[in-house]
């Protein structure tokens, strides 16, 4: 498998280039710069498992999250610079429900095909889920109550005051689980799963290639962005859809392959903490980021969201918190989660 990633990267990041200076096709390129992008997400995966066997799997987990949705990140401020707040929106709502629904799911579904019972480390499961129901339901539900008797002024300031704060408890939250609490609540199992294996590449080689492949990400979103709105009248996918769905499947391409990794390694800390934490991550760091920098460009973007977007984004919080709330999985539990996110996938592609 890694063999056949390396042949498509080796193919389809000189096919962009080659593509985007003659020209080819919008929807030829749409799918080279999709598979180029996951390609070199599988990379970043191989590199962030190597720092989660020597850093432990919080800080692994965080990692991972970190450098998958600096893809997202990327491609979301390239389409902020486009003007397309619409699916920079609902590029967040997709992360949101597809880490939670179709990344947690997919990862319970293998892990539990090979394992008949998965534990994870509850306290942490449940510290990064309550976070979760306070960013939704504060920084998202808030704003689209509030602004419904607002301008587009105080719409923007309610926004970035939200912003703000949001990245300032987001912060706090990483200093509190990674200083002033690191190692109170973590379950020894799953550190000497870790320290049993040895890493694929050293840190410094892992960093290395990390960051290559961020700045080769950098380059592929930003031609992959141009290519929406002619992909979008082709096939009659609407803004909301190609946003929702294929962004942030393309977007976290390398977390989903981590997770579904690690759980069938019966590494269930690593993947629940890429899975929540990832969607955590979006939603105080990611989303409040991408506010502040919108008002850069001539069209800033608010942070309200449509009611569908909304009503997915609090169901898929509530039915992770049921599901990881007694520290175990099985396959039925992932059954169920991706059932739910590909009932919302078909409602928003009707939509």
């Amino acid at each position: 498998m890694n063999k056949i990633f390396l042949i498509l990267i080796a193919i389809g990041f000189p096919l962009s280039v080659i593509g985007s200076l003659l020209h080819f096709p919008s929807v030829l390129m749409f799918g080279v710069y999709c598979l180029t992008i996951i390609a070199i997400a599988s990379i970043m995966g191989r590199a962030t498992e190597s720092l989660t066997i020597v850093a432990g799997p919080r800080i692994g987990g965080l990692l991972n999250a970190t450098f998958g949705n600096a893809v997202e990140l990327i491609i979301s401020i390239f389409a902020l610079k486009a003007g397309l707040i619409g699916v920079v929106l609902a590029s967040l709502t997709g992360s949101v429900i597809g880490n939670l629904l179709l990344v947690g799911g997919l990862s319970f579904f293998i892990g539990g095909i090979k394992f008949k019972r998965q534990r994870f480390n509850v306290f942490d499961a449940r510290h990064n889920v309550g976070l979760l129901t306070f960013s939704i339901i504060v920084a998202f539900v808030i704003p689209e109550i509030f602004t419904q008797s607002m301008n587009d002024t105080k719409t923007i300031s309610l926004s970035v005051g939200i912003s703000v704060i949001m990245i300032i408890l987001y912060l706090a939250a990483l200093f509190f689980k990674l200083v002033t609490h690191r190692g109170v609540y973590q379950t020894k199992e799953s550190e000497e799963n870790i320290k049993e294996e040895v890493p694929e590449w050293s840190k410094g080689k892992a960093i290395i290639i990390l960051a290559l492949a961020t700045l080769a990400v950098a380059y592929t979103s930003e031609r992959l962005v141009h290519t929406f709105q002619a992909v979008g009248e082709k096939f009659g996918w609407s803004e909301l859809f190609i946003g929702v769905i294929i962004v942030a499947i393309v977007g976290n391409a390398a977390e989903h392959a981590s997770a579904i990794l690690m759980a069938y390694k019966d590494k269930m800390d690593v993947a629940v903490e890429i899975a929540i934490g990832s969607t955590l991550q979006i939603a105080m760091f990611v989303a409040p980021i991408l506010v502040i920098v919108s008002l850069l460009f001539p069209v800033s973007m608010p942070l309200v969201f449509s009611l569908p977007e909304i009503i997915a984004m609090v169901t898929s919080v509530f039915l992770t918190i049921v599901i990881v709330n007694d520290g175990e999985s099985n396959w039925f539990e992932g059954a169920t989660l991706l059932a739910a996110y590909f009932i919302m996938g078909i409602g928003f592609y009707l939509l």
